[in-house]
């Protein structure tokens, strides 16, 4: 199974619109094209969506922080990278780099997670 089939099974991100791109060991890219229902009233990007696209790309978050540093709005396409940036046995700390089509960056999120021995179920 491919990881963009395995993820066709969440239904919440299909209905937001998050696209996986990548995924290896330490590392995930996904992807969000701004339509109407992705802004709030100001016509910018709602934080909520740019939060739904950095969890979703790193999916299995305990804990997470995001600073909002730059707008977006109709038309941009949002990407978030997650690196590993710590791993030990039962955790792990994650950065997610969230930019626009042009590299810009929109925000960060950082997260840590709690690991399991589980293998991922889908093959990288």
């Amino acid at each position: 199974m491919t990881p963009q089939e395995f993820f066709k099974k969440d239904l919440f991100a299909e209905n937001a619109g998050v696209v996986l791109l990548e995924v290896r060991e330490g590392y995930s890219k996904a992807k969000l094209e701004i339509k109407p229902e992705h802004l709030n009233a100001g016509a910018r990007t709602q934080g909520g969506a740019i939060f739904t696209l950095a969890d979703l790309a790193l999916a299995f978050s305990l804990s997470s922080s995001i600073t909002f540093l730059r707008a977006s709005g109709p038309g941009d396409t949002l990407y978030a990278e997650a690196r590993e940036r710590y791993i030990g046995r039962s955790t792990g700390c994650y950065q997610i780099d969230i930019t626009n089509q042009n590299g810009d960056l929109i925000a960060t999120f950082e997260s840590s997670v709690f690991r399991k021995d589980q293998k991922v179920p889908f093959t990288l």
